[in-house]
């Protein structure tokens, strides 16, 4: 006989309990860092090649570089045919990312010598990009907690000096990266390398990311939280890892 919903027997039944989580995955880019402001971004690649903008031809340049595309989104409004091949390409080798971002960034006329190379270079430079709020303090509590720790991020170079740069590699198990690996988000193939890697089950560990790619870590066995998109500077949700990862 079927137990009537909220029946003492149904109260007192065992419930399945959800297996507790041994490691985190996160993604990077708009999870646990965001690139720095357009403007900014313009304004010091252009004194990389020495040349000082004015505000308002900074503002002018960004607008047209992020319809083009820049890495750390937008998405371009239009890939020219030209760069297709390394468009396709750019997760999984250094050179493609490289120049299908430069090349890119070379549809904006800016009249100045190397802006495009200048523009990508402070991608691979800690102050191009500004960690989240509660980055740091998750990863410690973590760390703190004996949770295992993942980068798992679809990108063409290298995260690492970024991190050393902000003091968190200690703090980080894992980088699994896609030129790397040689595998992409949503690819299962990806998260199931990462839990390798971290020697944990599927099913004890959550997925941490900002996209449709990241939840694809559910066809790997993964949860997974997807967070909101935040500006720099300003908290993401971070802190919810820490409500699902950690026992009360």
């Amino acid at each position: 006989m079927t137990r009537p919903p909220g029946s003492a027997e149904d109260a007192a039944a065992p419930r399945a309990s959800r297996r507790p989580v041994k490691a985190v995955l996160f993604d990077f880019h708009g999870t646990l860092a965001q690139v720095e402001e357009p403007r900014q971004w313009v304004l010091s690649a252009a004194a990389a090649c020495g040349v000082t903008l004015d505000r308002v031809r900074a503002t002018s340049l960004a607008d047209r570089l992020l319809t083009a595309g820049r890495a750390g989104g937008p998405l371009p409004a239009r890939v020219p045919p030209r760069l297709a091949e390394l468009w396709s390409d750019r997760d999984l080798y250094e050179h493609a990312h490289r120049g299908a971002y430069t090349g890119l960034a070379e549809t904006v006329d800016a009249g100045i010598e190397g802006f495009a190379d200048a523009l990508y270079e402070r991608l691979l430079i800690a102050e191009g990009w500004v960690p989240y709020p509660d980055t740091a303090p998750t990863l410690s509590a973590l760390r703190d907690a004996g949770v295992r720790v993942g980068v798992v991020s679809n990108i063409g170079f290298d995260l690492r000096p970024l991190f050393d740069a902000w003091g968190l590699t200690g703090l980080v198990d894992a980088f699994v990266l896609s030129y790397e690996v040689g595998r992409c988000k949503p690819d299962p193939a990806i998260f199931l390398r990462a839990c390798g890697m971290l020697g944990v089950d599927p099913e004890q560990t959550l997925m941490v990311g900002d996209s449709p790619a990241d939840a694809g870590a559910v066809a790997a066995g993964c949860a997974v939280l997807v967070l909101p998109a935040a500006d720099p500077g300003r908290e993401n949700g971070l802190g919810a890892v820490l409500d699902l990862a950690l026992p009360a």
